[in-house]
């Protein structure tokens, strides 16, 4: 089989891809983009060989992570950045070369039509999904921001993330562009009968209604933007984090709520025993009448932790939550000694270890059970989908923003959340120091928002469910699934044709 495209014209489709792609993403929401990327990816490796399919998958993946996530370079410059879109880039290359193989092997094994519109398209699908899963957990607990699927918080296929949770969709997504491009370039079937079959997909897709969520009673929940420096080379104190944060709650003093949430960032201090932390919360709670969750840096048996407590006046710590993914290079240094001999200035900017936390991560407040994560802890499959499978009624999503400025970093943050809120049927607070923080409907709609870098706070019932949606309960299934049977596919049509060349 010819490529459809030179390597040249591959290469530059391949590097027009990256930013089209990311302009499907928050900040500019351009979701239809994120279908047209793909498909466009897809022709550039069709006919391949696997040294170029290699170089063009390796151009395509570095046009969209340098663009996606520039944000990154502000915290430590251009280098860490550009070595996690490289990393990223090569997981990107090597996914290119198991789909270019897809292209060349399936149609020798099965030529018909049903093979070239209906296993061909699925086994790419799955070797994509495969790509984004594998990337996503390794290595150092993985880069999960990216994947095509969190293009979707707005548009038609945002209600199936209840049904197939983000991976689902992201099989879905780029099985219709398969279809669609095999459609548009396979012999011999008719024009109706191809277009038939790629509405047919896509109608199938977007039928599906929104999963139902039940109320079943609602928490008054009071969530404090404080606007504090909260930077990692701000030169603000941990009293500072704490008097910006109670300074933004004053004006909540004559309300009753059940809950009072503050953001990562909340202090450097240790919340279980420094006493001017301990101090403020009491004081908080005490004069909310309601416990306070706010987070801060503990330390236990000489080990570090991103801790989020549970606070109520007069008791102390009721729960505990330490967060289960800090970013490797930017709340730990993974291997430091090997990093450090390539980068020792970079890598010694670094100096907090926080080591990953094995505690639940769910609060019982009065009665409704809260799930709880920090920052990364968002795009982590896993850590959300735990939290619901122990009872989680509504998500609490705290972070820490101020290193990445107005970038899109924030807008990608918040659209996850609302993903979230889809996939797990729950009402979603996004809490960040400085924004963008907002209250999430379980479908997703964002009910309040507060404005980047202004103190202020947002207090609403929210909804509580304890509805189980088919993402939470075989999502991680699906993934395995359709990745596994992509990767057999390949292998059971490698076997014919290296009998055929001996």
């Amino acid at each position: 089989m010819k490529p459809i495209l030179p390597l040249w014209a591959a290469l530059l489709v391949a590097a027009a891809s990256g930013p089209i792609m990311d302009a499907g993403f928050p900040d500019k929401n351009l979701w239809p983009l994120t279908l047209v990327a793909v498909c466009l990816i897809l022709l550039t490796l069709i006919g391949r060989r696997l040294g170029s399919s290699l170089l063009v998958g390796f151009i395509a993946g570095a046009a969209f992570y340098f663009t996606h996530i520039q944000w990154a370079s502000l915290f430590l410059g251009p280098l860490p950045m550009s070595a996690l879109a490289v990393l990223e880039s090569l997981f990107f290359a090597a996914g290119a070369a198991a789909i270019a193989l897809a292209y060349s092997w399936l149609p020798k094994v099965w030529p018909g039509a049903p093979g070239r519109l209906g296993l061909l398209p699925l086994t790419v699908a799955g070797l994509w999904t495969a790509r984004e899963a594998w990337s996503s957990v390794w290595p150092y607990g993985g880069f999960s921001w990216g994947r095509v699927a969190l293009s979707q918080s707005e548009g038609p296929f945002a209600p199936l993330f209840a049904w197939f949770g983000i991976s689902g969709v992201t099989f879905l997504m780029v099985l219709l562009a398969a279809v669609t491009v095999e459609a548009v370039r396979i012999a011999g079937v008719r024009p109706l009968v191809r277009a038939s079959v790629v509405i047919g997909l896509a109608s199938l897709m977007l039928v599906l209604p929104a999963w139902p969520t039940k109320a079943e009673g609602t928490i008054r929940v009071a969530a404090v933007q404080g606007n504090g420096r909260a930077g990692y080379f701000d030169s603000s104190s941990a009293r500072d984090l704490l008097q910006a944060q109670l300074d933004a709650t004053t004006s909540l003093f004559d309300q009753s709520v059940d809950v009072v949430l503050w953001p990562e960032g909340t202090t450097y201090d240790d919340p279980m025993t420094d006493p001017y932390t301990t101090g403020v919360f009491d004081y908080v709670s005490r004069q909310m009448d309601a416990p306070l969750i706010a987070q801060g840096v503990s330390e236990r048996n000489s080990l570090h932790y991103n801790t989020a407590v549970l606070w109520q006046a007069g008791e102390g710590v009721l729960d505990f939550y330490d967060k289960k993914h800090p970013v490797p290079f930017g709340e730990y240094i993974p291997d430091r000694e090997f990093w450090r001999q390539f980068a020792p200035d970079l890598i010694d900017l670094i100096q907090r270890e926080y080591t990953p936390g094995s505690t639940d991560n769910v609060f019982d407040i009065d009665g409704t059970i809260v799930g709880i994560n920090i920052c990364f802890d968002i795009v982590d499959d896993q850590i959300l989908t735990e939290s619901v499978e122990q009872g989680a009624q509504v998500i609490f999503a705290s972070s820490n923003n101020a290193d990445f400025g107005r970038t899109d970093e924030s807008a990608q943050q918040l659209a996850m959340a609302r993903i979230r809120a889809i996939e797990l049927g729950r009402s979603v607070v996004n809490i960040s120091t400085v924004g963008l923080s907002a209250i999430v409907a379980p479908d997703g709609s964002v009910i309040q928002q507060l404005p980047w870098f202004t103190a202020g706070a947002m207090v609403e019932d929210l909804q509580t469910s304890s509805v189980i949606t088919p993402a939470v309960s075989f999502g991680r299934q699906f993934e395995w699934l359709v990745s596994l049977l992509a990767l057999g596919t390949l292998v059971v049509a490698w076997f014919p044709l290296s009998i055929r060349r001996r």
